[in-house]
């Protein structure tokens, strides 16, 4: 959207999820970790919010602190793995058995 702010996103660790709040309504991506390896489990974004890139965003930021982090993904999120396989450079971060 042009002239519309940056999304910021902010890592919420005690919530164990990524999130940005735009507009007063809060988008995320949650996860969980199991040893080495970061669940994702869920992303949101209000219909209010949908088609600015937001999810995309979120994904982007909870892999890239996965790959930081040494962790591998298991993907059991429709959208992360959607995102996954349009993103193939983020394949590499798969735990073993995971499939996108």
């Amino acid at each position: 959207m042009a002239g519309a702010p940056p999304i910021e996103i902010v890592h919420n660790a005690d919530a164990r999820r990524f999130e940005a709040v735009i507009d007063g309504a809060l988008s995320r991506c949650d996860y969980r970790r199991v040893g080495n390896v970061l669940q994702i489990h869920h992303t949101e974004v209000p219909a209010a919010l949908e088609g600015r890139g937001i999810a995309g965003k979120l994904v982007a930021a909870t892999l890239e602190h996965a790959k930081a982090q040494g962790l591998k993904v298991a993907p059991y999120c429709s959208y992360v793995r959607s995102y996954m396989r349009r993103h193939p450079e983020t394949q590499a971060l798969l735990a073993p058995g995971q499939a996108v």
